[in-house]
């Protein structure tokens, strides 16, 4: 809101100035007969009419979008610059077309006084004021249409050293010095149009800024989890950079990683381009470092299944697979066994006909089993138990056991300590053995969940 209110307030003052400067140079140029006095008013007016239609445009252009306006209004600002430049050029034709009639005809020179100097030097500073103050509002908002503004009233000010250059050399006796300025004016206003017409056309078209497209992928290809930048295309409208890019994310990261990747590309380009809207396209493609396991996680995955404990061993020939696929528990075995074909059959496409794969088929536990406390009695015979099934080995202070009853069985849970140097090998085999000789001395056990960690310090 507040860069609005800036634009639309410098716009403002800038309609004053250019209306009180112009009128007074076509007086001032009326009375003493200077087609480049006039000439310069002129440009001062079509810069009047340029400001009225900045102001009013402003006020449009950083409205947001709508549902006809998917892309905001600032292409707007763009069509004004167009449309002023279209007056620019039919301005300067005009008065070459009367400044070398003026030179064939041998008209005599104006009469020259200190008034139009005194006006001309006022028009300088006030010139000089409003496009330092439309260029650094420019610059804060990105419009395109104060930055014409600022361009116009910076080629006031050479406008009007050329018209006193003109009086001068009038006043020195060469009587064609008036209609060469206004010539000199009329081939300023085409180089300016030339320049704003590029600008603008280039906008219009959807050129994209110089260096935008290396900023933007520069900054989308630091953002953590991004392979690559497959496409990027920018596009600017009004002071909003549009950035649509298609970027390659690991195929293993899952959903809500991938929001992340978004987000924070989002982010990067805001800090790069200030006011960026980002379209974000993520293609998963396979890493060189997946692993074997990796790659049977994504087939699972992409078929919806849910696997577990999947074993890789290479025999050099072949490969073989071993993995536990969770369906669910009320699902007939010839469906559940056409489900593990499905999956058996989608492994050994992606590493050959050879590979030798086993699916055991399990049921899929419920996400939410109903459970409650065992009593305390009980919580003490399975400590006691797992501490004496403990003894003699290298894992002890079986500590925080807990019992659940739950509809499917019993489940334990229990922390013990190991040291620090044991391999995670060595401690899962000898924790696993614990787990095993519970089960079979309490049938009723269903699982026993396990957590090893160092002693305390």
């Amino acid at each position: 809101m507040t860069s609005r209110h800036n634009k639309t307030s410098v716009a403002a003052i800038s309609i004053f100035a250019s209306g009180g400067m112009a009128a007074a140079k076509f007086a001032v140029g009326i009375a003493i007969g200077s087609l480049a006095l006039i000439s310069e008013a002129l440009h001062s007016s079509i810069d009047l009419v340029a400001t009225i239609i900045t102001w009013a445009v402003v006020r449009v252009s950083d409205k947001p979008a709508d549902d006809e306006h998917h892309y905001g209004h600032g292409k707007l600002e763009s069509v004004s610059a167009l449309g002023v430049t279209a007056l620019l050029y039919v301005l300067a034709g005009g008065i070459l077309v009367e400044a070398y009639s003026r030179l064939s005809e041998g008209t005599p020179p104006p009469t020259i006084s200190a008034v139009p100097f005194v006006v001309l030097v006022l028009d300088i500073a006030v010139n000089l004021w409003r496009a330092r103050a439309l260029h650094r509002a420019a610059l804060e908002t990105r419009s395109q249409a104060l930055a014409a503004d600022a361009l116009h009233f910076a080629s006031d000010v050479m406008g009007s050293f050329a018209v006193i250059v003109g009086l001068v050399l009038a006043a020195l006796g060469f009587w064609w010095g008036d209609a060469a300025a206004a010539a000199a004016v009329a081939v300023m206003i085409a180089l300016l149009g030339l320049r704003l017409a590029g600008s603008t056309v280039q906008t219009l078209v959807d050129r994209a800024p110089e260096g935008a497209q290396e900023k933007a992928t520069a900054a989308i290809r630091g953002v953590p989890g991004v392979i690559d930048v497959d496409r990027l295309r920018v596009r600017m409208v009004g002071a909003t950079t549009f950035i649509d890019t298609i970027a390659q994310v690991p195929r293993t990261y899952p959903i809500d990683r991938v929001e992340e990747i978004k987000r924070n590309a989002q982010i990067a380009v805001d800090k790069a381009f200030g006011d960026a809207d980002l379209t974000f396209t993520a293609v998963p493609v396979a890493r060189n470092n997946e692993t074997v396991r990796d790659r049977i996680m994504v087939i699972a995955h992409n078929s919806g299944l849910a696997v577990h404990h999947v074993t890789v061993h290479d025999l050099g020939a072949k490969l073989t697979v071993s993995i536990d696929l969770e369906v669910d528990a009320d699902m007939q075995l010839e469906a559940a066994h056409d489900v593990a074909n499905t999956l058996e059959r989608n492994i050994q496409e992606e590493f050959g006909e050879d590979v030798e794969v086993d699916v055991h088929i399990e049921p899929l536990e419920p996400e939410l089993p109903f459970g409650i406390d065992a009593a305390p009695e009980r919580v003490q015979t399975i400590a006691a138990a797992l501490t004496e099934y403990a003894a003699g080995g290298e894992i002890h202070d079986i500590h925080n056991v807990r019992v659940r009853d739950t509809d499917a069985g019993e489940i334990v849970n229990f922390h013990c300590r190991a040291a620090p140097s044991m391999s995670v090998i060595k401690v899962h085999e000898q924790v696993d053995a614990i787990e095993r000789a519970l089960r079979r001395a309490f049938p009723s056990v269903k699982r026993v969940i396990s957590h090893a960690e160092p002693p305390r310090a």
